[in-house]
């Protein structure tokens, strides 16, 4: 049996607000909300059951810096979160799941370090979760400015193999572009791994999201089992109630 294909509205903080970047720019910047807290309440009660939340500062500088945004979300709303971006040392990472988040999505380190992966993945397990930014097929870093030589795929295949359960796989190009998902690069990646795949980047309109969801039923092995929504819900142009009901 599959699982069930989840929604997650995307909370990506940058000085302590919510803001959208494009193709993960961070001077093609919207600032949507200087209220973390109200916005994660708001994605809850139109019905969504898990939240994306993303340290941009984090991301690009290496190191977690909206803190207090993550703590007014965790005690704003009852659904659990992942929270990613600037997670590189194993403090850091205990500190987030003490906080109350549910799994930490680590990017750059688990690309760097399979041997700090995979210490993590011993020691908490489903909680780890790893994010793929891929641009031109390769895996982008340090909050998506460097393009490394290694092919998307075949990363997501070794973090497979060291026991990873989820991956979050971003599409660079299309983050924040509102031009549809990659669904070739979406169904390559799925295809080529055994874990669970939560897709990212490009949806701009209902019909994205249910061609998603039937990408996940066709598929061999149904391991696509949600998408992250961002610029379309806070754009209005998809109805997180609609989706859920």
């Amino acid at each position: 049996m599959s699982l069930p294909f989840l929604v997650y509205p995307a909370i990506d903080l940058k000085g302590g607000k919510v803001v959208r970047l494009q193709q993960g720019r961070a001077e093609a910047v919207t600032v949507y909300s200087d209220d973390p807290a109200a916005v994660a309440r708001r994605w809850e009660d139109e019905g969504a059951r898990y939240l994306h939340v993303v340290d941009l500062d984090g991301a690009f500088e290496g190191e977690p810096r909206n803190w207090d945004g993550v703590r007014a979300i965790l005690h704003a709303v009852q659904i659990p979160i992942q929270l990613g971006g600037g997670l590189r040392t194993r403090p850091q990472v205990e500190e987030a799941l003490k906080m109350g988040v549910t799994r930490v999505v680590l990017g750059t380190k688990a690309c760097d370090s399979p041997e700090f992966l995979s210490a993590l993945l011993e020691d908490f397990g489903p909680r780890i979760v790893v994010g793929i930014d891929a641009r031109d097929g390769f895996v982008a870093v340090k909050g998506w400015m460097e393009k490394t030589q290694l092919p998307a795929v075949e990363f997501a295949q070794q973090i497979n193999h060291l026991g990873v359960l989820n991956i979050i796989f971003t599409d660079v190009s299309t983050d924040g572009m509102l031009a549809g998902p990659n669904y070739q690069a979406i169904a390559s990646l799925c295809a080529a791994v055994t874990c669970n795949v939560i897709a990212s980047g490009g949806v701009s309109r209902l019909e994205d999201v249910l061609q998603l969801q039937r990408l996940a039923e066709e598929q061999v092995r149904r391991n696509l089992v949600g998408v992250i929504i961002g610029k379309a819900l806070y754009d209005g142009r998809i109805d997180l109630k609609q989706l859920e009901d």
